[in-house]
């Protein structure tokens, strides 16, 4: 196949898009792979559309090869399935609804749990039916409150999604080894960097669940390592490993302090520091407890207050903690919110007015270090007033624990307590969960076992994004001067340039061209004449980002051509009766 630049609808920019954010979403759209349309709505241009199927290509012979079968639901989907998994309500304002012209509720697929499950359902009732996979490359639909990064995180994206279906958790363990197996051969192949970590299950339930990263310092995601062993987690799914319990036999009792103007925890430390200082070591954030009010957005539009305890050296990480209570998202309280509890002392709240048998009522969950035994600086409940020596189980009890303090760079290992944990950024490229039978329940899937009895089948599902992974490939391979695609997804395989105004130029191109279409190598063919300099299609082949650059220009006169490597910038004289094969062998590794 021969794309000729005089024929091929692109349009290559010198500026960058003024609403660009990220190198990738620059560089696409600059090299005339993508359009915007609106915000996080892109057009796929000829360009972008090859590397987008070359990659769902990829997709399709993995998932193949473990034995799924591909199918196509629809993206406009019927309400109650998702009022069947309560997700209609839990969705809120994350999903596209419409009705139809008799009033019926509709929705764009954001996802297709509710589909797939209730296709089995319709044609399958037996053991001997399972175990089963089926997947489809389908377009989504979020609605997203603030869609960024071009194509990283847009309203309408293309997802692979499959799910698996076993008779019991044995299966469904082998399922989903399987299809994480299949999915590092598919980053494998798709040529750029990527780590494996833990992640939470959120909204869809279940229980194991891993995410595929690609490293990039543009991601949204952040995840840690560990210095020692092979632990790897998003932020949001690490478990802090609680220290052992304290004896506090020997504390004094709490006692409340006279501490005027610190509502800090900055100007706490400073005044424990001269107005209390310890023999032992000088008072740190660490020692005190803080006490943040929040409140729950439940996606009803209900509102529950919430309070959350948790070492003064420490932030609540909003991401983290929503990653723990997903639908649910969550706000700061508001002061008229505050105001409605007179029992909260702002900048003074103490665990004694906090949790659900307390006079406020709130709830009060605690960062899973206050355990049993430590002892706090913490609020008094009265304007310029601290309490010392305040123990946790001794004399205050929270509701419960949770995850949402940050996570930070030197943080001990959860997994083997001897490493230190360093972070990273990445972006979300593929997320496989073991579902459960979280959906099975909640849709009636249900099939006859051996023994002639009804069960519930569990299931596994399985999300890479296809149109995600033409950025963040770009992401992770561009350079200074253009895109740089791995030559699996390239959307050709060399990028061959007239360069001069000779004809014998052109001829020689042309039939370069022609014989290496001729042998299976698909070309894209600058054979713009006229005022297109040569430099301006030198640019525009580095800016494109074919991974092998054949220029046919002033060596001619001297029977050579010129290779060069996209990537390393490597440059080879060619004898002009050698080109063919030698690109041929180039190209074919």
């Amino acid at each position: 196949m021969i794309l000729r630049m005089s024929k091929l609808f692109v349009r290559t920019l010198r500026d960058d898009p003024n609403d660009a954010e990220v190198p990738s979403h620059r560089l696409l759209v600059r090299a005339g792979y993508v359009r915007r349309n609106a915000p996080g709505i892109y057009t796929w241009l000829p360009l972008g559309l090859r590397v987008l199927r070359r990659i769902e290509d990829i997709i399709r012979e993995e998932m193949n090869a473990i034995g799924a079968q591909e199918m196509l639901f629809p993206a406009l989907l019927p309400k109650e399935p998702y009022e069947a998994t309560n997700r209609w309500t839990e969705y809120g304002d994350g999903i596209f609804r419409l009705k139809d012209r008799k009033g019926a509720d509709y929705l764009l697929g954001p996802t297709h749990e509710e589909m797939f499950t209730l296709a089995v359902k319709d044609l399958y009732s037996s053991y001997k039916d399972l175990p089963l996979s089926i997947y489809q490359i389908q377009t989504k639909y979020r609605d997203e409150a603030r869609p960024r990064a071009g194509i990283l995180r847009g309203r309408e994206f293309v997802m692979k999604d499959s799910y698996s279906f076993d008779i019991d958790d044995a299966g469904l363990e082998a399922s989903y080894q399987a299809h994480r197996d299949a999915y590092i051969k598919i980053f494998d192949r798709l040529g750029f960097e990527y780590v494996i970590v833990k992640a939470t299950s959120g909204a869809m339930g279940g229980s194991r669940s891993e995410e595929f990263l690609a490293k990039a310092d543009v991601g949204e995601d952040t995840y840690v390592r560990c210095t020692h062993c092979d632990y790897a987690a998003n932020v949001e799914a690490v478990a802090v490993r609680p220290p052992a319990p304290v004896p506090y036999d020997d504390v004094p009792a709490a006692h409340a302090e006279e501490t005027p103007d610190t509502p800090t925890i900055e100007s706490l430390v400073a005044f424990l520091n001269d107005k209390h200082p310890r023999d032992d070591r000088p008072w740190a954030a660490g020692d005190t407890l803080k006490n943040v009010l929040l409140v729950l957005r439940h996606p009803d539009g209900t509102r529950e207050p919430l309070a959350i305890g948790l070492p003064g050296d420490r932030d609540v990480d909003q991401k983290r903690l929503e990653g723990q209570l997903e639908p649910i998202e969550v706000d700061a309280m508001t002061e008229e919110e505050l105001a409605a509890h007179p029992d909260l002392v702002k900048g003074y709240i103490g665990p004694e007015v906090l949790g659900e048998k307390s006079a406020s009522g709130i709830r009060y969950l605690v960062d899973p270090r206050v355990v049993e035994g430590t002892r706090w600086v913490t609020g008094a409940n009265v304007d310029g007033s601290h309490v010392v020596d305040l123990v946790a189980g001794r004399d205050f009890t929270p509701d419960g624990t949770i995850e949402a303090a940050d996570v930070r760079d030197g943080d001990a290992c959860p997994n083997c307590g001897e490493g230190t944990l360093e972070s990273a950024r990445g972006i979300e490229m593929g997320h496989i969960f073991q579902l459960g039978r979280k959906y099975a329940d909640a849709l009636g899937l249900r099939v006859l076992d051996e023994n002639g009895k009804l069960v519930t089948v569990t299931m596994g599902s399985y999300g890479i994004g296809p149109s995600r992974a033409v950025a963040a490939i770009a992401e992770n391979t561009l350079d200074d001067i253009g895109l740089c695609w791995p030559r699996e997804v390239a959307p050709a395989d060399v990028h061959l340039v007239a360069a001069g105004k000779d004809p014998a130029i052109f001829e020689a191109a042309e039939k370069l061209a022609t014989e290496l279409s001729a042998r299976g190598v698909e070309v894209i063919y600058d054979d713009r004449a006229g005022k297109v300099s040569p430099g301006v299609k030198f640019k525009d082949a580095e800016l494109i980002g074919v991974p092998t650059i054949v220029t046919v220009g002033r060596g001619l006169a001297d029977g050579t051509v010129d290779v060069k490597d996209r990537r390393t910038g490597e440059k080879t004289e060619v004898a002009v009766g050698d080109a063919v094969e030698h690109v041929v062998r180039v190209v074919r590794g």
